[in-house]
């Protein structure tokens, strides 16, 4: 089992159940699924640099990515209605316990200037995103194997209500939150 999902079920659920006082412990917020996108719109010129991102999200997550394709077309950016223009992997039960801790634990802390992450990227339905500037921060990317610096989307989708059950939820799980 887990190290974070052992810890969600035996500290973070008791805790949530007494701060936020609710009857059932199937009333507390828990992580639903994880998604991350890459974006990479130079795919657009030259289609290597997609495989390449497919290749980068697939070591990162341990999962192999889905290629999204543009909805629209847009002319200045001379794109088509159906150009392959990125990749998303969504992970769910034990694979995203392991992510989230990995993010958590290993590749937050490795980004330059740290802080912590912000306070303001809650949608109003408790569910979180995460920007990440390059794929770099991950421990199984191989840094001579990188042709160009990629960044990604991670949206944290929980059960929570609302933005401060999801913030509390996070918090305990080991989210470095700012002061």
């Amino acid at each position: 089992m887990n190290r974070l999902k052992e810890k969600y079920i035996q500290e973070v659920t008791p805790s949530l159940v007494e701060k936020f006082g609710y009857k059932s412990v199937m009333q507390t917020p828990a992580v639903n699924k994880i998604v991350i996108n890459m974006g990479v719109g130079d795919a657009v010129s030259n289609a290597k640099n997609l495989d390449k991102a497919v290749e980068e999200l697939t070591v990162i997550s341990g999962q192999k990515p889905l290629i999204t394709k543009a909805k629209k077309s847009i002319a200045g950016f001379r794109l088509r209605e159906g150009m392959p223009i990125g990749t998303k992997v969504t992970l769910r039960g034990d694979r995203m316990y392991d992510f989230l801790d990995k993010l958590v634990s290993v590749s937050l802390p490795r980004v330059r200037d740290f802080h912590g992450i912000s306070n303001k990227s809650f949608d109003g339905r408790g569910n979180y995103t995460l920007g990440v500037k390059e794929q770099l921060i991950f421990p199984e990317v191989d840094y001579d194997k990188v042709d160009k610096t990629r960044g990604m989307d991670i949206v944290i989708v929980t059960t929570a209500n609302t933005d401060e059950e999801s913030r509390e939820l996070l918090t305990q799980l080991g989210m470095p939150f700012q002061k």
